[in-house]
């Protein structure tokens, strides 16, 4: 097997595509955000059906329209949202783990369920490493997103699949619910009980004033708290402003705030999170200790 360094080119994309990994851990102490891939979930399936490192870095696909060609072998695996996958032209149907050879191009088409769909090739995408992350964050890498003519590096493999022998199955059933569980936050004892009660019987939708550095909702949750000082807030905090506004925190977002932190999303729900569209509804549930 040669591990030869090749490239794969953008050939069009949408705002918001990156490459991402698990994130800068350890790095909040200097004001760095975690960054790494919103939906880890789907991110360690790409991987582990790859066989790669857990480490190893993916593209995080948030548009349609994607398109990329390689110029060497190699194979790649899809997971997260259901989209319509075309290799050269020619459309895919139930297939996760795909033999990628020489100038062949991949299309990621219309998403059918999911809002963010990962890219993973043979032993990750090789984007330069910063803070021991490959994963872009603006400000911190080169690049925020994924642009047209952008080139990333691979190894290529003289024999795609020859060691994978897998036929995964990908299933998106785990994210098509409304149910978001939730822990308290640290200052969810400054809600009242009719607040506690809208939070907990409403449903609310997602804005598109969402990004990766966090979700706010549409619906307002009026309320009379006073700001805080600057405490530590984490992917999956929920913040409540003087306003209303209902802010879930992710992977992008700041490592301090001065808004209560009503509620806290395990990772779990942070995955569910990743793959909401604006509009979608959610329903917040107290999970069990």
């Amino acid at each position: 097997m040669s591990k030869e360094l090749a490239i794969a080119t953008v050939l069009k994309t949408g705002p918001g595509s990156s490459i991402q990994g698990l994130g800068r851990i350890g790095q909040a102490k200097y004001g760095i955000p975690l960054s790494g891939a919103l939906d880890m979930k789907s991110f360690e399936w790409v991987n582990h059906i790859l066989q790669n490192e857990v480490f190893n870095a993916a593209m995080e696909i948030s548009q349609p329209g994607f398109q990329i060609k390689f110029d060497s072998n190699t194979s790649v695996a899809i997971a997260g949202a259901q989209a319509l996958i075309r290799l050269n032209g020619d459309e895919l149907e139930g297939i996760n783990l795909i033999s990628i050879r020489a100038n062949d191009v991949l299309e990621i088409g219309a998403f059918l369920s999911g809002a963010r769909l990962y890219l993973g090739v043979r032993y990750g995408f090789k984007s330069p490493k910063i803070l021991g992350s490959r994963s872009f964050y603006a400000g911190l890498t080169e690049d925020s997103f994924l642009s047209k003519g952008a080139k990333i590096k691979y190894f290529t493999e003289s024999n795609p699949n020859s060691e994978l022998n897998a036929k995964p199955k990908w299933s998106t059933d785990w994210f098509q619910t409304e149910e978001i569980l939730v822990y308290p936050g640290p200052d969810f004892h400054l809600l009242n009980e009719n607040l506690r009660e809208k939070l907990f019987s409403e449903s609310f939708r997602i804005s598109p004033q969402s990004n990766r550095m966090g979700v706010q909702l549409l619906e307002l949750l009026e309320n009379e708290l006073p700001e805080l000082p600057t405490n530590p807030v984490f992917p999956g905090t929920v913040q409540l402003t003087s306003g209303g506004k209902i802010v879930i925190l992710l992977r992008d977002a700041q490592v301090t705030g001065g808004y209560p932190r009503i509620l806290q999303l395990p990772e779990e729900s942070q995955w569910i999170m990743a793959q909401k569209w604006p509009g979608n509804k959610l329903l917040f549930k107290l999970k069990k200790p």
